[in-house]
């Protein structure tokens, strides 16, 4: 029999210097960029508050993992959430007789038929039935 090698720790991500992955290091080549597009088109003081913010946010996006996950990632599906979420309330209304009636009779509701409950030893026939795959037939 063939042996083959499982690659393990497929999620790791690739490191290129140091502790630093790829995906950080592009992130803080793109907050490079955009600190010094604010430090040409600012002040100083701008320049620093723009500086703080941005290096905080890429930072957030870089290092950040809330349940393990990437940062973006956990921001995407935090927004699917708060558009669509999954919790469905339903607001009961209190119907008075006549609105009760008149539903029973659009939708005419037959009447609830009580059937005799099943004994044990029919029951357990049954389970033996299932069990074997119905080669065993039940007394009958």
């Amino acid at each position: 029999m063939n042996q083959f090698a499982v690659p393990q720790f497929i999620s790791v991500e690739n490191k290129i210097i140091g502790p630093i992955t790829t995906r950080q290091f592009v992130l803080f080549l793109l907050a490079a960029f955009l600190i010094f597009i604010c430090y040409k088109l600012s002040d100083f003081s701008l320049f620093l508050l723009e500086a703080v913010i941005i290096l905080g946010t890429i930072s957030l996006f870089a290092f950040y993992k809330p349940n393990g996950q990437l940062f973006h990632i956990f921001l995407i599906a935090f927004i699917k959430t708060l558009r669509k979420p999954a919790l469905r309330i339903w607001k009961k209304e209190k119907l008075n007789y006549k609105q009760i009636k008149k539903v029973v009779e659009l939708k005419k509701i037959e009447p609830i038929i009580i059937k005799p409950s099943i004994r044990q030893a029919k029951l357990s026939e049954l389970t033996l039935i299932v069990d074997t795959g119905g080669s065993y037939k039940g007394e009958e």
